[in-house]
């Protein structure tokens, strides 16, 4: 990872394509942003080619859809009021190119570690994978197994060998 400096307020950038990680991507995500001091901005890149070919409808438009995708997962996440500060960008492009370039001014890149096929499973492990070797901030990868009520506060850090966060042994 290279060495890069982020003014406070930078955002927390999260990868979203509707797969259950992302959602839960996006949880973490809010509970992690106020230690950071740092809104979020929920992501979704689409890529015609990779995903079609040149055999893609003219009648389809994917900013629509990815439109659609990314408010259900924040209702999803959030239900019908999202919190505060959460934000949302259509980009496309590849996403593992897109959410890097993100990351460039981001304090922090949160992903699912694989969404699922089709339109809505553009960030699939490879993305994940990609994006942990290569981006210039800190990233989380969420798998579903994760339990986000364990997060206490980053800040607590861990007590000798406990897998438990302080405080919760």
């Amino acid at each position: 990872m290279k060495e890069s400096t982020r003014p406070e307020g930078s955002p927390v950038v999260v990868g979203v394509d509707g797969s259950p990680e992302s959602i839960l991507a996006l949880k973490w995500a809010n509970t992690l942003a106020p230690t950071l001091g740092a809104t979020i901005t929920a992501v979704i890149a689409w890529h015609l080619e990779s995903m079609y070919g040149p055999f893609a409808s003219s009648d389809w438009d994917p900013e629509y859809t990815a439109q659609q995708v990314i408010e259900t997962a924040l209702v999803h996440a959030f239900g019908d009021k999202p919190p505060d500060g959460i934000g949302s960008k259509i980009v496309r492009g590849q996403p593992a190119k897109v959410l890097l370039d993100l990351a460039e001014s981001a304090q922090l890149l949160v992903l699912g570690s694989r969404g699922h096929g089709g339109f809505a499973g553009l960030l699939l492990g490879s993305v994940s994978s990609a994006c942990a070797a290569h981006a210039t901030c800190p990233v989380l990868v969420v798998h579903t197994e994760m339990k986000q009520e364990r997060l206490t506060s980053p800040a607590q850090g861990f007590q000798g060998g406990d897998d438990e966060p302080a405080g919760k042994a």
